[in-house]
């Protein structure tokens, strides 16, 4: 039971966190896709918290200078 509730409470919680991304510019965007990009690589790469990080981080600042 617990375990339903919390998957409910997270698809809430992301159905309300991307709302806030509707009126993102496109550099913005790039940078969100990057550091979610970086960051998944980054975790399947080291398989630790600083990989996941610093791929985020990586991610981020490539992401931002897509043009």
């Amino acid at each position: 039971m617990k375990t339903l509730v919390a998957k409910f409470a997270l698809i809430g919680i992301l159905g309300a966190s991307l709302v806030g991304c509707a009126n993102l510019d496109r550099q913005q965007r790039n940078t969100a896709a990057g550091a979610v990009i970086g960051g998944a690589a980054g975790h399947l790469i080291g398989g630790n918290t600083g990989s996941t990080l610093g791929g985020a981080a990586l991610g981020g600042v490539i992401g931002s200078q897509v043009r």
